[in-house]
């Protein structure tokens, strides 16, 4: 990067962390630290909500998943809205008028403690895998900027955020989440301009959007039923639904976002707004990927984009005969450009059968490219059996740091951090907040001052932070960081919404019979999921259902009979 690049990456991150530090001010008790004093405003609410969800992953990693699969992630998202109006009818007043810290002190008002202990421990599980995952993202991105070792990008980060996480609590974490989204907005917006920009003469929005569209990569909507797919419009309105619902209603690291609203209606109006404005956001965001692709069948992109691993093999004795390969992919690249610029010619004759001529031989074509591309990826295979061949994290970060101007690529890089941070932040925050209330002030130490209690939020904050950090030196191996992490989260969370679901509805059921039904739930998903019966985001429905019907089933077995009256 230049040297405009560092001053406005430097400039914006030190600007966002010492703003929320001194908008927060000083936390003096827990409801300060970990509710902002419960005083927040609608928007703030639903930006804090957004930039929660959407961390470095979402726009690091969502623009190469359309670049290589299209645009059919989005339907994970169709069940957001119809998630929302559920929540704000039943999660957010029933939490608001108890005044609860976390979700999970409900469960023990509810049920029972061993109950609310299982379904804190689940969720630190899950976030803190989660969020060391989300930590990893920029650090690819610094490491490969500075060329040097991911662990020091990572442990810079985590610093960073974990300082003015513990410093600011959630208030702080708020106020940054409210600049963060405003700047995030703006990047990617220029960002999207850029790349039309960008195109060839003659290749404007329109060609651009239809010619990757030929290649399949504008597939927004299946219709097709089949458990198998991933992302169809079933698995995503309900597969979606229950990941959405389960996301937003067990998590505390979303939960603690909204019980921060001054009132049930703040929250729910910020709750409304995240669900109407996700979505398209996550269009714009897929469909940079795409303008991306078609940007790339004009101008030659890398045969393989994660260049760390390029220079494995390069170095090794396969290199010989990856250069070559390399050749051989200019070629391809040649013959791809050459077709797709007959197929924009086509396109402007509108003539169906001189489309549909040029856009076999495009098919073909790309075909050829992406065979030798396959090629190369095995000799890395062959090279490090450990080699990850998933080069989407890469994709958009290469156009940024090649093809954009100066002052920009530190905005866009900027927008990446602040994302990582937003949702970092939130995590920890939530984290901290999860271990003090369920754990350390309900068994540890039940009866000890506010003062140990705020000190006990900001020691469990820096531990889940340090936590947190171990695990992002341990998350390079995992393949496309935005599809990992909602897998991941679809291990736990059918369990946990399930829980809930008989708390909130089924009345008559006990502590024992859903603490029960939770042990064999989360065992019967985490089986199907590492033997992959189902697509993963399956796993929250079934999770959710296996909880409602065994906690039925075992609490009709331990019920007690009325006595006899014969």
């Amino acid at each position: 990067m230049s040297l405009t690049d560092w001053i406005v990456l430097t400039v914006t991150l030190l600007g966002i962390v010492l703003y929320g530090v001194w908008k927060s001010g000083r936390s003096h008790n827990v409801d300060q630290y970990l509710m902002g004093g419960r005083t927040l405003r609608w928007y703030h609410v639903g930006l804090s909500v957004m930039a929660t969800q959407a961390s470095a992953i979402t726009f690091l990693s969502a623009p190469g998943q359309a670049y290589s699969d299209g645009m059919r992630f989005v339907q994970f998202y169709f069940g957001l809205p119809l998630a929302m109006i559920v929540l704000c009818i039943t999660f957010v007043p029933i939490f608001h008028r108890l005044k609860v810290f976390t979700a999970y002190e409900y469960l023990e008002q509810r049920f029972d403690l061993k109950t609310r202990v299982i379904t804190s421990i689940l969720f630190l599980v899950q976030r803190g895998l989660s969020t060391g995952i989300t930590i990893y993202a920029p650090s690819i991105i610094l490491s490969t900027i500075l060329d040097i070792n991911v662990v020091y990008t990572t442990l810079f980060i985590g610093g960073l955020v974990i300082f003015y996480t513990v410093y600011g609590g959630t208030k702080a974490v708020s106020y940054t989440q409210l600049l963060q989204m405003s700047i995030i907005f703006l990047g990617m917006f220029f960002a999207g301009v850029l790349v039309v920009h960008l195109l060839p003469n003659g290749v404007g929005f329109t060609h651009a959007v239809k010619l990757a569209g030929k290649l399949g990569r504008m597939n927004v909507i299946d219709w097709k039923f089949d458990p198998n797919n991933r992302y169809n419009i079933w698995s995503g309105l309900i597969g979606g639904f229950f990941l959405q619902l389960a996301y937003f209603g067990t998590d505390q690291s979303q939960v603690g976002r909204y019980l921060t609203g001054s009132s049930v209606g703040q929250s729910r109006l910020g709750l409304i707004m995240n669900g109407l404005v996700k979505i398209p956001m996550q269009f714009l965001i897929l469909l940079i990927g795409v303008l991306v692709f078609a940007f790339y069948m004009f101008n030659k992109p890398p045969m393989f984009f994660n260049q760390y691993e390029v220079n494995q093999v390069k170095h090794s004795a396969y290199g010989p005969q990856y250069n070559k390969l390399e050749g051989q992919y200019a070629l391809a690249f040649n013959e791809r450009k050459q077709k797709a610029e007959d197929l924009d010619a086509a396109l402007n004759t509108k003539n169906e059968l001189q489309i549909a001529k040029a856009k076999s031989a495009l098919k073909i074509a790309d075909t050829s490219a992406q065979y030798i591309r396959k090629q190369g990826i095995a000799l890395m295979k062959r090279n490090n059996g450990d080699a990850n061949g998933d080069d989407t994290n890469y994709v958009f970060l290469t156009f940024v740091t090649h093809y954009l101007p100066r002052g920009l690529i530190g905005l866009l890089i900027a927008i990446i951090f602040l994302a990582s941070m937003g949702s970092t932040a939130s995590a920890l925050s939530s984290l901290g907040s999860t271990s003090a209330v369920d754990i350390y002030k309900r068994i540890i130490n039940p009866t000890a001052s506010e003062k140990n209690y705020l000190n006990a939020s900001r020691l469990a904050t820096v531990f889940w932070g340090l936590v947190c950090v171990g695990m992002a030196l341990y998350a390079s191996k995992v393949g496309n960081l935005l599809e990992y992490v909602n897998q991941l989260g679809s291990y736990i969370y059918g369990t946990m919404l399930g829980i809930f679901v008989v708390a909130f509805y089924l009345k008559k059921i006990r502590g024992t019979a859903v603490f029960i039904a939770a042990i064999i739930s989360e065992t019967i998903i985490v089986a199907c999921g590492l033997f992959q019966v189902v697509a993963y985001l399956w796993l929250n429905l079934i999770g959710c259902a296996l909880v409602i019907l065994i906690a039925v089933a075992i609490n009709l077995l331990i019920e007690p009979r009325p006595a006899s009256t014969a």
